[in-house]
């Protein structure tokens, strides 16, 4: 077991957090001339800080217990709550494997957080060699792993993290965004034996939910209450709540678009391995395909002047450009786009 209370911020243990009325007042029927709102409308009141009901919903379809659950205005706020909570501004450092997502990074220089940038094997795999000597050093707090990878799409390989996690004595934080797209299984298996581990997963992506911004975290409750401290009293607005609620509520029906977009992948992948212009499609855990082209820069160009936008990694992986899955009339459009260009 790692000392968590060793690693938070000294100014973050002695913060008394904003207490709102409903801190106060848990019920949900009364009169309420608490919290200085109007009384008339229907969106007049304020949503529950804590989520109460949202995060019963998903620990049901979890399968983890409500006390592990931390909900955030997209998963970018508990990545900054990471960041917030346990690493000292120009003292403290992060780690975080390259090519990944990259607001790792942009958190890391808004809280000035040192991030040691560690490059992903030639599988796009953890480099265990390279990170050993990381991991002993007392100004290090946080490790950030995407599983499956973006942009690379690519799962991590479940032994490599689970020694990561399991020498490391700061936060490993396992972003899990493409989870529901995998064959791998979820990390979420280890939060029994690590309580120094943060899996985090989003309604953005499988359950197409991007536009309400909610996130997911689930981790230690000592981690829970430590956010609950840091966040902002009414940071997830009861409209988004509603929404997510209303989609849970629909869970068999996202299942059945996840399993389209499972099968659109593979047939996308398979044409697009017939095009002279590509020349490899790397293995995709996630809901888009991570392309090595002969010319990305053109490619992308040519598409987006006909209407179709993917996105260019050339600068952050040579050559390839991403693509989202999209429907089969979308795809298609793509290919026969991709056809028309010569290189």
């Amino acid at each position: 077991m790692v000392d968590i209370d060793s690693l938070v911020r000294e100014n973050i243990k002695r913060l008394i957090p904003y207490s709102c009325a409903r801190d106060e007042y848990k019920g949900e029927s009364g009169i309420f001339l608490d919290a200085n709102e109007n009384p008339y409308g229907t969106l007049n009141r304020y949503p529950d800080p804590y989520q109460r009901r949202l995060k019963s919903a998903i620990s049901r379809i979890k399968k983890i217990p409500q006390e592990n659950i931390f909900l955030g205005n997209g998963s970018d706020e508990i990545i900054d709550l990471c960041y917030r909570a346990f690493c000292n501004p120009g003292k403290d450092k992060a780690l975080a494997f390259t090519p990944s997502y990259g607001m790792y990074e942009v958190s890391s220089g808004i809280n000035d957080v040192g991030l040691v940038k560690i490059p992903l094997d030639d599988d796009f795999q953890i480099d265990l060699e390279a990170v050993e000597p990381h991991l002993g050093d007392p100004y290090l707090k946080l490790i950030f792993i995407c599983s499956p990878n973006n942009p690379t799409g690519n799962s991590m390989d479940p032994s490599r993290v689970e020694s990561i996690i399991s020498r490391f004595r700061g936060i490993v934080v396992i972003d899990e965004a493409y989870i529901d797209f995998a064959e791998q299984p979820s990390f979420l298996t280890l939060l029994d034996r690590y309580n120094n581990l943060i899996v985090m997963q989003t309604f953005s992506k499988a359950m197409g939910m991007a536009a309400v911004r909610v996130g997911m975290a689930f981790m230690d409750t000592s981690i829970v209450n430590i956010f609950n401290k840091l966040k902002p009293p009414y940071n997830i607005s009861s409209i988004n709540q509603n929404a997510v609620l209303e989609a849970i509520r629909k869970n068999d029906s996202v299942l059945k678009k996840v399993e389209r977009i499972r099968l659109e992948r593979a047939r996308l992948d398979r044409n697009l391995k017939t095009l002279d212009i590509v020349e490899k499609v790397y293995p995709s855990d996630s809901n888009f395909l991570l392309v090595k082209t002969k010319n990305a820069d053109l490619i992308y160009s040519f598409l987006v002047g006909k209407g179709i936008i993917v996105r260019n990694r050339n600068k952050v992986v040579p050559g390839c450009i991403r693509i989202t899955v999209g429907t089969m009339r979308e795809n298609n459009a793509l290919i026969k786009t991709m056809r028309q260009i010569k290189i």
